[in-house]
């Protein structure tokens, strides 16, 4: 009997939604991958959700609307794909789009915040939904973030040495799996700092392009030694794990007080140009993600890398440079493309959250113990 589930992943990159239709009845088998780019508009109103602004609440509840009916068009693109219907699929995995992530801040135990309408989705698409999946883990003291580590060791475990799986999305996060013979030895995983966010809105801005194809236009230019300095004394860089960061610390108001920064403190530096910092944010990167492999996993043999940033040519080629010692390549040399890894995971929460099993890890977040994620919307 097949075990069919959809998940749906929309990052903190802000590019769009993807999704996967997954059969689980033997492994873990993708049987389709649909993808749906956000609106220009709409991704303009997510982003301005980001930081405190008029009206939030209207406004977040209209984008959360627009995101079901966004999820729900992949959900009808997948059946149609596969000629399946509604009543096949066990559940759908949605996670949200997150807009704040301030777990423990303020009272002890903060908030995580991602937009999403899962009564509206499963209304939408006649499938039940399992969504909200970090909240239980911040109630339990954790960090909520990252999700997937749990789901990285069930596929990418090695049986004979450690392994790094690196999700370059909107942030840069880290899953560190030690091999299946070193049982003492627990997964870690937490945000490494920013990766596609940055580099996204930079490019936009002075290209009008969504994203910085291949790497294409940072390949140009020369990574700025002092900036790309100022940038790494971030106090999150040298905090230990576990940690999680997003758009509230890592946005562009941060990236243009240090560029006025560094413009007042040399003048020489104040006509950079803007293909320069698109290299600088490349490194920045790279920089920070290669610091805690080496900080947490120095015997690690391969790097695998998934998520938008595993497309990127020039960032792929700074980790090469600067890992020379282990085998650094993308989950597609694993049977899975870069761009459905982060769906599949979210197919495998829903499984995970439907079966009543926990998905968190403690090791990873923090938190007071494994908890079963997300909330059940029944059909």
């Amino acid at each position: 009997m097949k075990e069919l589930f959809i998940g749906l992943m929309s990052g903190t990159s802000l590019d769009g939604v993807d999704g996967v239709l997954v059969d689980f009845s033997k492994g873990l088998e993708v049987l389709a991958h649909q993808s749906a780019s956000f609106p220009q508009p709409f991704k303009t109103d997510l982003l301005s959700l980001n930081l405190p602004g008029d009206n939030e609440l209207h406004r977040a509840s209209l984008c959360a609307n627009e995101l079901a009916h966004i999820y729900a068009k992949v959900c009808l693109a997948l059946l149609n794909q596969t000629g399946l219907g509604p009543l096949d699929i066990s559940a759908v995995g949605a996670h949200g789009q997150t807009v704040r992530h301030r777990p423990g801040a303020f009272d002890g135990t903060g908030y995580t915040i991602q937009l999403n309408n899962p009564a509206l989705l499963a209304e939408l698409s006649g499938i039940q939904v399992c969504a909200d999946f970090r909240a239980r883990d911040v109630a339990a003291g954790g960090q909520g973030a990252p999700l997937v580590p749990a789901f990285h060791k069930n596929l990418f475990q090695d049986k004979n040495s450690t392994v790094c799986i690196l999700n370059l999305g909107g942030i840069s996060n880290l899953s560190v799996v030690p091999s299946a013979i070193e049982s003492a030895r627990e997964v870690i995983g937490f945000d490494c700092g920013p990766a596609n966010c940055l580099m996204d809105e930079w490019c936009f801005k002075h290209t009008g392009q969504s994203y910085d194809d291949k790497g294409s236009w940072a390949a140009q230019g020369t990574v700025i030694k002092p900036l790309l300095s100022l940038l790494m004394q971030a106090s999150y860089f040298e905090a230990p794990a576990p940690k999680s960061t997003g758009r509230d610390l890592f946005n562009m108001n941060w990236l243009e007080e240090h560029l006025n920064k560094l413009s007042n403190q040399n003048s020489e530096l104040s006509d950079i140009r803007a293909v320069d910092i698109q290299a600088t944010l490349a490194m920045l990167t790279v920089q920070s993600c290669v610091n805690d492999i080496k900080r947490y996993a120095n015997t690690a043999s391969r790097l695998i890398v998934c998520g938008g940033g595993a497309l990127n040519e020039y960032v792929m080629n700074l980790f090469n440079e600067a890992l020379p010692n282990m085998a650094v390549s993308s989950t597609s040399e694993y049977g899975l493309p870069p761009l459905q890894v982060e769906a599949a995971a979210f197919a495998w929460l829903a499984r995970r959250c439907i079966r009543g099993e926990t998905a968190s890890l403690q090791s990873v977040t923090g938190a007071q113990g494994a908890r079963i994620l997300g909330c059940i919307y029944q059909v």
